[in-house]
């Protein structure tokens, strides 16, 4: 079953660097499954970064993933990574 769109949006904005509530809008009215579907990704990598918070002491290694985690979610979630984004395009080659 799919996530709703208050799920999807339920994430702290405020540890994001350029989180842009306007911009998020503007792609999910454009490109809405690609864009839900970069949201759910990052609810899973929140998953993985909880399970790497959780139980043991976390080495050099275990803190870079989780941190590496944060920052794929977070340009998911900033639609930084969806066509007409400047980091896609700039990897596309249509920048």
């Amino acid at each position: 079953m799919a996530l709703t769109d208050a799920e999807l949006f339920d994430f702290d904005h405020s540890r994001m660097a350029n989180w842009d509530e306007e911009l998020a809008a503007q792609t999910l009215e454009r490109l809405p499954d690609l864009y839900r579907n970069h949201l759910t990704i990052a609810k899973i990598l929140d998953q993985w970064i909880a399970s790497g918070e959780e139980g043991f002491k976390r080495g050099e290694f275990q803190k870079g993933m989780v941190a590496g985690y944060r920052e794929v979610a977070a340009h998911l979630r900033q639609a930084d990574l969806v066509p007409g984004a400047v980091l896609y395009d700039e990897f596309a080659g249509s920048g």
